[in-house]
């Protein structure tokens, strides 16, 4: 008598719900928006915040353990979906950064007239897609969390109808994505032709004995395609053309969004399909890796401090080639992890990173959504005599710059640069980690001059006149004089929750880095 083997898995609700309550809420938002009048929709911005926060909330009960879910019956140890320490440590990053950006965005769609309907679907319905990628143990089921995260953000980025500047930042996202996503995919249909499965630890394994030469090419093919698109989705160079004006054309939240959820997403699926994946391959990608770290950082780094601090949209565009620059280093340790013979340990530094950058940039995002209020064109010299203004929010934003500098008071960054450059040196990458040095010496050079106009005199001005004035493009906004009942305006309580949220956590952070720095000592795969 033959016997019939069941296909059905089965599923572990709790370990899903991150992602899950994430969408559900996106479901009742978008319901909500067809019955409630125009007049109640900033609710919908309070729904949001609070199923955000009840999605972060719902890993608490996942700490005590490694939850699988989605296993195959035959092999119990392979599984869709695994709620590890890793996953765990990327869904709080990504859920608490997107609680940050829901924050920003209640005054930002208001003040925008954005369809508030439209925008807290996407935004959730991204969020519950970067959720669920670092949870995601098979290619399958990552390309289409990496979907779910980036179709969302390129409605999101081109939301401000009639607007140039956003449309054009929209298309080139969405061009420069797609052709990323076609290159994964073509990757991955090619591994999966090669070793017969999807499954990462089951690709793993097939990639180690290929029976066929022709199998090894195809498989090798496969790799590298796979590792290109991920490289597009991590603005690595010469992969990061589209940064800099999808950021200035995008709402500043979702500016924010994309440098810190956005790169979590990128960062954790290439982690995940070099470590757990591709670990025969590391000779190939580590040194591949390693050279796309050295080229992002010092072109991000090059460009940031060419910018001019005239120019409109300056203080934006120089956060994007900042984040650009802090891809290289955040590349650095996924790289080193190539050279190690525990590679879930080297990956902790790029976590450690990642969890410093997330609360500070998106600190600095929210200040620059502040000072965008009354200076629309967002130049970095309308941020002279920000401290005679708003000292408190002034003192914020040094904060946030010095942090990502790696300078005292941020010792938090100073020792997750540390970190990285450990990993580094550790793994035998001592010309990486002379070019890391030489590029974190160049930045400390754009963020201090930022840092230093903040506290300048506002008579301190290239023209003459009470009003701050600049030589920037034509038809830009002159920001509000000092004592102008604009620039002394009370800050929305989002927007004064979003900064004061973010600078509570780096001075946490840099008050005992070890809370960080523990997931640099540990390994999380």
């Amino acid at each position: 008598m033959s016997t019939v083997t069941s296909l059905v898995q089965s599923v572990d609700w709790l370990a899903l719900a991150p992602p899950t309550l994430a969408a559900a809420v996106a479901l009742v938002i978008l319901v909500a928006d067809l019955f409630l009048p125009a007049a109640r929709k900033p609710l919908l911005g309070w729904i949001a915040t609070a199923g955000l926060a009840l999605a972060a909330l719902s890993l608490l009960p996942l700490l005590d353990g490694d939850r699988r879910t989605f296993c195959l019956p035959a092999h119990p140890d392979v599984c869709s979906y695994a709620a590890d320490p890793f996953a765990l440590v990327i869904q709080f990053l990504v859920l608490g950064g997107a609680l940050l950006t829901a924050l920003l965005s209640i005054d930002t769609v208001r003040d925008q007239d954005l369809p508030a309907g439209e925008y807290w679907f996407l935004l959730l319905s991204s969020a519950a897609g970067a959720a669920l990628l670092p949870a995601s143990r098979d290619l399958a089921t990552l390309v289409i969390a990496l979907e779910v995260a980036s179709l969302p953000a390129f409605a999101l980025v081109g939301l401000r109808r009639g607007d140039r500047l956003s449309s054009e930042a929209a298309l080139k996202f969405f061009l420069s994505s797609v052709a990323a996503t076609a290159v994964m995919l073509l990757g991955v249909s090619f591994l999966y032709a090669a070793t017969g499965s999807l499954h990462l630890s089951q690709v793993a394994h097939a990639l180690t004995a290929l029976p066929d030469p022709r199998l090894a090419t195809l498989a090798s093919a496969g790799a590298a395609l796979t590792l290109v698109g991920f490289a597009f989705k991590t603005a690595a160079a010469p992969f990061h053309f589209w940064v800099p004006d999808t950021y200035v054309g995008a709402p500043l939240p979702i500016a924010g969004y994309l440098s810190v959820v956005g790169k979590a997403v990128g960062f954790s699926g290439l982690i995940l399909v070099t470590v757990r994946g591709f670990p025969s391959y590391a000779d190939v990608w580590g040194p591949a890796l390693a050279v796309l770290a050295a080229l992002t950082m010092t072109v991000g780094n090059v460009a940031a401090l060419r910018q001019d601090p005239r120019r409109a949209h300056s203080a934006v565009r120089l956060l994007a080639w900042s984040s650009v620059g802090q891809a290289g280093y955040l590349l650095v340790p996924i790289a080193a992890a190539g050279y190690a013979h525990d590679p879930g340990h080297a990956i902790g530094s790029t976590v450690a990173y990642a969890l410093m950058y997330a609360a500070v940039n998106l600190g600095a995002f929210a200040v620059a959504a502040l000072v965008a209020r009354t200076s629309p064109a967002n130049r970095i010299t309308d941020y002279r005599g920000l401290y005679h203004r708003r000292p408190v929010v002034a003192l914020a934003l040094g904060f946030f710059l010095l942090c990502l500098a790696g300078l005292p008071p941020g010792i938090i960054g100073l020792f997750a640069k540390v970190t990285v450059f450990s990993a580094a040196v550790d793994a035998g990458l001592a010309w990486l980690a002379v070019i890391m040095a030489v590029n974190v010496v160049i930045a400390l050079y754009y963020y201090l001059q930022w840092t230093t106009v903040l506290f300048r005199g506002a008579g301190e001005t290239e023209t003459t006149g009470e009003t701050e004035t600049t030589a920037g493009a034509a038809g830009a906004v002159i920001p509000a004089p000092v004592g102008h009942p604009a620039a002394d305006a009370a800050i929305p309580a989002p927007l004064a929750t979003a900064i004061a949220l973010a600078a509570v956590l780096g001075i946490a952070l840099s008050g005992a880095p070890q809370l960080v720095l523990r997931f640099a000592s540990g390994a999380l795969l």
